[in-house]
This record gives C-alpha cells, structure tokens and sequence, in this order.
C-alpha cells in the first residue's frame, strides 16, 4: 500500500458519497489507502453538536460500508475540528490527492462548485479531483453496492498551456492513462482562431504556418521524457489555434477524466484561470486540477 493517502471530503451529501466511490477506485489503482475526512468548527450549540453526531454517524457508517464492499482498501475516517476549507487545505499537505463531490445542474447550466471546493482548489498543493453525483442513490449501510471501477475504454483527456511549467500536470495524466490502460488525449491550444473557426494539427490551412510548427515543436519537446517513460499509452495530441476553453470543454464530454493544470501566476490571488473554472464548472466526467507552479 502507498503511504500517502487520497482523501475524500465528506458530508454525508450524495456529491461526498460519489467522490468516495470515485476515490475508492482510485484508491485499488493505485494501491493506496483512503481517508474520509469529515471537518467542523467545534460546536457553539446544542444544535451544532447534534449536526456533529449526525454527520459522525454518516461518515462511520459509510467507513464500514466501503470495508465491506472493498476489503481489500484500507478506508479510514479523520474527523478534524476546524472549518472545511482549513482543514481540507491542512490533508492536501499529506495527501496523494483531494477528491470532492460537485452537484449537476444539467447540460446546460454547467455543475455546482461549492465555495469549498473552489477556495480548496486555488489554495491545495496536492491535485485535486472533482467528482460529479449524476444517479441518486440509497442512503443507509447495506443500501450501496461495490463502486464500479471498470475503465470505459474512453480517452484520459489532458489540456495544456504551454506558457507555464507542463511537468506536473503532465506526469498525472500519463500516470492516470497508465493505471487505466486508457488513451491518452494530450491538447494545446493557443491565441485567437481567424472568424472563431478551430483547426486540428496537421490542418493548418491559413494559420500561420511557422507558428504553428513552433507551437508543435514545442509541445513534442514536453512530451518526449513522457513518451519514453510510459512507451505502453496510446498517446494523440491536438494542437489548435483558438479558445482552450471551447475545445476542452468540448474533448470533456467523452472523456473518462479530464486533467488540467492550475497556475497561480498572473492571476488575482484566490481565482482560477479561464480554462480551469470553464472545465469545472461544465465538463461531466472527473475533473484532476493538478498545481503547476
């Protein structure tokens, strides 16, 4: 087993009981344990301290119900007594990764991303994965069924700017594909496209033709130590001139897991880039945002 576990904030909310699934299959993949953590300022009230019995309850019971469901998994539970943003922030510095649940909305209107998890994402040092609750399911112990951790043969989907550090978010993703003998689906994209038209590297057209190479070349270079690392992943790269959210919003929706990065610089402190809060708030499957810098 890993030393470093994945840790799932948890609330008893169908969101926290989907990125517990998520985090268990992760959890088998990976050969490393799970923590449910569940966090809370120390109760004011006679009120508080029920809702903290409560959601105690909730959590231990989901602990045992995944033991049995997984009993190869270690799953333990960590209650920490201070606020959820603190506390999830304090496990992202002993933790292989933070999952947390984000609620739909439909196709449409995009995903709810909590202020939790929103203030979690620009603050974590670990990557951070958002798992989405679709399919309600059956609350109490013995009402759940096994996580189901097969891969569906869907690419692992990765975006990149390459104006910032790629090492991180790259090594993830490769990694992510490996575990799931998954297609790797690498992007980049850059500038504004000519009348908002997008095109597919190896189709220029009427791009400019050296800055296109440039912007291929560089991206290969990034890519060589990772090609050579992981020779087994069927890897394919698109690179395309115009909005990276558009185009990463659009390879989201058949993927199994999108990965971006998050980069700090250049931006307002405690915000996300353009691309990052545009693939968490409307792509469908598992989100990674992964700390480039």
């Amino acid at each position: 087993m890993g030393d470093a576990p994945i840790v799932v904030g948890y609330d008893g909310s169908q969101e926290s009981q989907a990125a517990a699934d998520w985090a268990v299959c992760e959890a088998e993949r990976r050969r490393a344990p799970v923590e449910l953590l569940y966090a809370g300022d120390p109760p004011a009230s006679p009120s508080d301290s029920e809702g903290q019995r409560r959601l105690s309850h909730l959590t231990a019971a989901r602990e045992a119900e995944l033991r049995a469901l997984r009993p190869d998994i270690e799953v333990t539970t960590v209650h920490v007594p201070r606020a959820p943003v603190a506390a999830l922030e304090s496990a992202a510095g002993r933790a292989a990764m933070l999952v947390l649940g984000s609620r739909g909305l439909g196709a449409l209107r995009g995903f709810v991303v909590g202020s939790v998890s929103q203030e979690v994402l620009v603050r974590s040092v670990c990557p951070m994965v958002l798992v989405r609750a679709v399919e309600p399911r059956s609350a109490g112990v013995g009402a759940a069924e096994a996580p189901r951790c097969g891969t569906s043969g869907r690419d692992v989907v990765v975006g990149l700017d390459m104006r910032h550090p790629v090492e991180a978010v790259l090594g993830f993703a490769f990694h992510a594909a490996d575990l799931r003998a998954a297609p790797l689906h690498v992007m980049h994209a850059w500038g504004h496209p000519p009348g908002g038209e997008y095109m597919a590297y190896g189709t220029f057209g009427a791009f400019d033709e050296d800055e296109a190479a440039k912007e291929g070349q560089r991206l290969e270079a990034a890519l060589v130590p990772w090609r050579r690392r992981y020779p087994q992943v069927r890897l394919r790269t698109t690179l395309a001139r115009g909005n990276a959210s558009v185009r990463l919003v659009d390879a989201g929706a058949d993927a199994q897991l999108l990965v971006v990065g998050r980069h700090h610089r250049r931006l307002p402190i405690g915000r996300l880039g353009p691309v990052t809060s545009a693939a968490i708030h409307h792509v469908g499957c598992p989100v990674a945002v992964v700390p480039c810098d």
